[in-house]
């Protein structure tokens, strides 16, 4: 349980980015979108690469906010590798594009509630998205998309990337300009994944991601404060679900920077969040702090 909460904090994205349990939580890692985060580029062929970091300082135990007993801690980092291409082609008006997201990952678990002491590094479960959907007005940007996480990441250790179960992840947001030369925006970004069972007849919650960012222009670079939550919808079910209905939860306060570099056609980012409240499920849940950088380049 302990080891697939700590994938959902940390990936890719997610993109990815962590350890599996078979308790409450999805693939999609919060925090790895900010500024601007429901604004599709331009038709064209994108790298984006996330950079994460996840420092666990505690983990919750199952049903509350309280820790677990002892010293619990750990850490994810992560590189998510997202291609995305963006056609000229137009579907319901909006510049068709499709992505995937290949993520690798380094999880170290030290949690001595649950007697386990384990590092790990392998490539994550991979998502591949069909769909992705991008709309332009003179004053605000929407974004919609939807595709799958595999489940090819290996699940053999605590620390192993894998999840264990496939995804179903739908993705829907906006944003929006609040002056004409477009300096200050506000966007919000939602994603919904239905979770799939593993091999031993369990299926997770479903989960619901909100990311958002309120940003400012000086000059060429952006800055502005950004945020997540996160919640369970639903109850585990199948084997192994358990009696206990607990949901479970996290939300986080951060700050982020954007600047362009024009001449190589990149954007670099970098955000700093602090979750300050997380409820765990029926699983035990990690509660820290996420680090990410993000270079975006345009070919």
């Amino acid at each position: 349980m302990i080891r697939k909460s700590i994938a959902c904090s940390a990936l890719a994205v997610a993109t990815a980015l962590s350890a599996h349990s078979a308790k409450a939580d999805g693939h999609y890692v919060p925090g790895v979108e900010g500024i601007q985060a429901a604004s599709a580029p331009p038709p064209g062929l994108y790298y984006i690469g996330y950079l994460v970091h996840y420092d666990i300082g505690s983990f919750r135990a199952p049903g509350s906010s309280d820790n677990l007993p002892g010293r619990n801690t750990g850490g994810v980092t992560a590189l998510a590798n997202r291609v995305a291409w963006m056609t000229s082609t137009k579907l319901l008006g909006a510049d068709y594009g499709m992505e995937a997201i290949v993520p690798v990952m380094r999880t170290s678990l030290h949690v001595g509630a649950a007697g386990i002491d384990d590092s790990r590094t392998g490539v994550g479960d991979i998502y591949l998205g069909p769909l992705l959907l991008g709309w332009n007005g003179e004053r605000w940007d929407a974004v919609a998309a939807a595709g799958i996480w595999l489940d090819n990441g290996s699940t053999s250790n605590p620390a192993s990337p894998g999840k264990g179960f496939k995804s179903t992840m739908l993705t829907g947001g906006g944003t929006y300009y609040f002056d004409s030369a477009k300096t200050i925006s506000g966007s919000v970004l939602t994603r919904f994944e239905r979770n799939g069972r593993n091999d031993a007849g369990l299926r997770p919650g479903n989960q619901l991601s909100l990311e958002w960012g309120v940003a400012k222009n000086f000059g060429a670079v952006q800055a502005g404060l950004v945020g997540y939550s996160q919640w369970q919808t639903s109850n585990d079910s199948g084997a192994g679900a358990g009696a206990n209905n607990f949901k479970a939860s996290r939300h986080a306060l951060g700050a982020e920077v954007v600047y362009p570099v024009p001449g190589a056609g990149v954007f670099l980012k970098g955000a700093f969040y602090k979750e300050v409240s997380a409820t765990a499920g029926n699983g035990a849940m990690p509660k820290g702090s996420l680090l990410r950088l993000t270079m975006v380049k345009a070919f």
